[in-house]
């Protein structure tokens, strides 16, 4: 059985993002995204806005690995461990990631965490 359209595309993004391939990432989604990110207590709102909060966050290595994804019309899931060093210190954590998508867009997103407190710690 096919992978299902949304699926794939939320592979494809988290491929894209470790390569640093930040254009397809802007290819697919809506100008206005909404994406909830884990320990904000307001979502950033707008793709110049997860942009300009990318480019602040340079300081670190991130890699993310794809443990399971599901999708279907509407919604996409993911299941994500990721790795980051910043620093010289190191931070594991798990997500699982909602995907609002509409036309092969992601129109908006939002991640819970393994452990919400030590990701907002060390990012602080």
């Amino acid at each position: 059985m096919a992978e299902h359209p949304n699926a794939a595309l939320i592979r494809r993004a988290i491929e894209a993002l470790n390569a640093g391939d930040d254009a397809y990432l802007d290819s697919i989604m809506v100008e206005d995204v909404v994406w909830h990110t884990t320990g904000a207590s307001e979502p950033i709102l707008g793709k110049e806005a997860l942009r300009s909060m990318a480019n602040d966050d340079r300081g670190y290595e991130f890699t993310a690995t794809l443990r399971d994804v599901t999708a279907s019309d509407d919604h996409a899931v993911a299941l994500i461990s990721s790795h980051v060093v910043r620093d010289g210190r190191t931070l594991d954590f798990d997500t699982a990631e909602i995907f609002h998508l509409v036309d092969g867009k992601v129109t908006e997103r939002w991640a819970f965490s393994d452990d919400t407190a030590r990701i907002v710690e060390f990012f602080a």
